[in-house]
Parts: C-alpha cells; sequence; structure tokens
C-alpha cells in the first residue's frame, strides 16, 4: 500500500497566522500532538505542542515560533513503510503528506497507521499464534508454510523481528485455525524453538515434556 492511499482529509493545517493558543484547542480537538503548518496550499512544516509551550507566548503568531521538528513529511508516491518509520523515528501522531511541489495532500495519523497494520496482520481473524526463535540462517520460509499446511491450516501474517545483538530472528505467526496443537508438535518434531504460543491447544510446556520423554525412550 501507499502513502496516498491512508490520507486523513479530515485534519485541518494551521497557517502561519494562526496563534498557539488556537494550535493547542485544534490539536485538542483532533487528540493530536502535532498539526502541519500550510499556506496556500504550501507545506511549510510541522509545530508540536511541545513547540508552544516552549515558546510560551500563545496569543502570538506561530510563524514567528522556532520548530524543534525539520519539518518530517512523506511523499503521495512512497510505501506506507516509509511513513511508519518516520512516525517511530520523531514519535509523530500524524505525519504530513505532499506532492512533487510540496503541495499538502493531507496527513496519516497514528490511529490510521494502527488500524491498517491491524488489518494487514489479521488481528480480528479468529485463529492460533505462534511464536518461533530461529537461527537466521535456518529461517526458510517455505519450510515453515509446509508444516503448517500439512497440519491443514494456513499463515495469515507473519511477522520478523531481529535482534541486532545475535543472529537470532523472531517469527510470530498467525493462523487460521485455533486448534494448534499438531502444529505445535510438527515444529518441535523439525527442532524449531518454540518460544510461545496461543490457541485452543494442550498446554505447550505439557505438550513439549511429553515430546522430550518420547525421544528419550526411543533413544533408550
Amino acid at each position: 500500500m501507499i502513502v496516498r492511499d491512508l490520507i486523513t482529509d479530515g485534519i485541518i493545517p494551521l497557517k502561519t497566522s494562526d496563534t498557539g493558543r488556537a494550535a493547542l484547542s485544534w490539536m485538542e480537538d483532533f487528540r493530536l500532538l502535532h498539526l502541519p503548518i500550510v499556506n496556500d496550499s504550501q507545506f511549510l512544516g510541522l509545530i508540536s505542542e511541545y513547540d508552544i509551550y516552549s515558546f510560551n507566548h500563545f496569543d502570538e503568531a506561530i510563524g514567528s515560533y522556532n520548530l524543534s521538528l525539520q519539518s518530517p513529511y512523506v511523499y503521495e508516491h512512497q510505501h506506507i513503510y516509509e511513513a511508519l518509520k518516520l512516525v517511530k523515528l520523531h514519535r509523530l501522531s500524524l505525519i504530513p503528506v505532499i506532492d512533487e511541489k510540496e503541495i499538502y495532500l493531507g496527513s496519516i495519523t497514528l490511529q490510521s497507521l494502527l488500524e491498517h497494520f491491524a488489518d494487514t496482520l489479521s488481528v480480528d481473524e479468529p485463529g492460533g499464534i505462534i511464536v518461533l526463535g530461529i537461527n537466521i540462517r535456518d529461517y526458510v520460509l517455505s519450510e515453515i508454510a509446509r508444516i503448517v499446511e500439512t497440519n491443514d491450516a494456513k499463515i495469515l501474517s507473519l511477522i520478523v523481528k531481529s535482534d541486532k545483538d545475535t543472529t537470532r530472528i523472531e517469527v510470530t505467526l498467525k493462523l487460521n485455525k485455533r486448534d494448534i496443537a499438531g502444529i505445535l508438535q510438527t515444529f518441535i518434531r523439525f527442532n524449531y524453538d518454540v518460544l510461545a504460543s496461543f490457541g485452543e491447544s494442550d498446554d505447550f510446556d505439557d505438550l513439549k515434556e511429553r515430546y522430550e520423554s518420547l525421544m528419550t525412550y526411543l533413544k533408550v
């Protein structure tokens, strides 16, 4: 998905002639900590609640304020990940969207980003969740998918979290089945490190203990 698909046009931008007091009132109405500054459709910057309180002259026009942020924005054709990256980097409640001529097109709020990724990750869909710990060199998505599908299930979404200090990654699977006991057994049988599971299955610790007991018995 690209940025223009998530633009919220209900956020009214500020003008340089608006006062700090007016900006704070609009931030309260929109439940935001930031608002874009736009004159004649031209994007000029992003002002924060912190900027207004730091300047401490609420009845002065915001055009006289020193802004703490370096005018973060995204272009309408960029991927939504770029918007998410800037929101995280600058701790923004919204990110302005502009075109190639720096014409302001609207904003993407943190709330709309959260809703988009919640939908993308199928959080509302019923099903179990499995978290695997894997060495990055051993990460083979096709094998993980095969294990899931041989148990008559499908992967609805997948998240990979890397650890900068190790070569390990954490893979979180959202599946379309609530009963994931058989899938857990298969992952354990293929020597996957199952860090956690959530679903209608046997208690995972008991399941793992019984499997290890069986392996010990077979070796004897």
